[in-house]
């Protein structure tokens, strides 16, 4: 059971999401923040499924190098999630993970709203803030965060 992602197309994530649910499959749509995005927690083969039989709402993420689904580690989708629903006031979607956001130090926020939060910090517009990504699917950038309330990550 892996986390895996998918656009969606025709502002039709509700219905898909309310699918997933009548069948009891876990899923996660930030649509407060991200509209167009799906994330599903199943094996490879209900994905593979779920997206052939839903091809004109659905776009399934896949790795480069052999066009297979691509697994998003659990870690990673539970810091998205916590950063997306614990702050989405201030949230910025900086669209489609690139390397760029991954400049500078990783980070462990230790107090505030986003606490237990790792990212990368990138200045934007002047201010300091915590960029958490899905590696090649997507990032956001969250509002101001004090150096006080961060700790250098090991990697």
């Amino acid at each position: 059971m892996h986390w895996y992602a998918l656009k969606v197309y025709y502002n039709r994530t509700a219905p898909l999401a309310a699918a997933l649910a009548a069948q009891g499959v876990e899923h996660f749509a930030p649509t407060d923040v991200i509209s167009s995005l799906l994330f599903i927690r199943c094996d490879e083969q209900f994905i593979t499924t779920f997206a052939a039989d839903h091809w004109q709402q659905v776009w399934l993420y896949r790795r480069t190098d052999d066009r297979s689904p691509a697994p998003i580690p659990d870690r990673e989708m539970e810091i998205f999630r916590f950063v997306v629903t614990a702050g989405r006031q201030g949230l910025e979607l900086l669209g489609d993970d690139r390397p760029e956001y991954h400049e500078g130090d990783r980070v462990v926020v230790t107090g505030g709203p986003f606490r237990g939060a790792e990212g990368h910090i990138r200045r934007i517009r002047r201010d300091r803030r915590l960029v958490v990504a899905i590696r090649g699917v997507v990032a956001v950038a969250t509002t101001y965060i004090h150096p006080s309330l961060l700790k250098k990550a090991d990697e």
